[in-house]
């Protein structure tokens, strides 16, 4: 197998999808606000900064900055851990529910949408080897 040139046609049509923008909210909801809110949600009902940058492996300077952010629109409240008063927990307000769901039904359309345009067969088989190079690469990322 040539690996070198097929590592090239990827990589070109890589490119291609990355022009498109297909992905474009798939990928804002993976980092970002969309991400934080996405986490939140689903670590209910309290979590705190550091659980989220690790997470997401960015700084705790950005996480604040992203928190900041979504604290400005109402979807999320800080408060101390009454237990540990150098902690911070952060929650989802109703409307950061309404906002993480709101996130998470158009990401779903989209990556629906994009898989439908495979057929089943196909889409089965990328999901497939899509999960199947996420492990290896996760197992192998210190040989990356």
């Amino acid at each position: 197998m040539d690996y070198p040139n097929l590592a090239m046609e990827l990589l070109e049509k890589m490119q291609s999808l990355r022009r498109a923008r297909p992905q474009r909210n798939i990928t804002e909801a993976l980092q970002g606000e969309a991400f934080v809110l996405h986490y939140i949600a689903n670590h209910s009902p309290e979590v705190l900064p550091s659980e989220i940058g690790h997470e997401m492996d960015v700084s705790s300077a950005r996480i604040a900055q992203t928190l900041n952010r979504i604290e400005e629109k109402g979807w999320i409240t800080r408060q101390i851990d009454i237990n540990d008063r150098r902690r911070i927990l952060v929650r989802l307000t109703p409307e950061g529910k309404a906002a993480a769901e709101n996130h998470r039904r158009i990401v779903l359309g989209i990556a629906a949408k994009m898989l439908s345009l495979l057929g089943e067969d196909d889409a089965t088989e990328y999901v497939r080897i899509t999960g199947k190079l996420a492990d290896l690469i996760v197992k192998h990322k210190e040989s990356l």
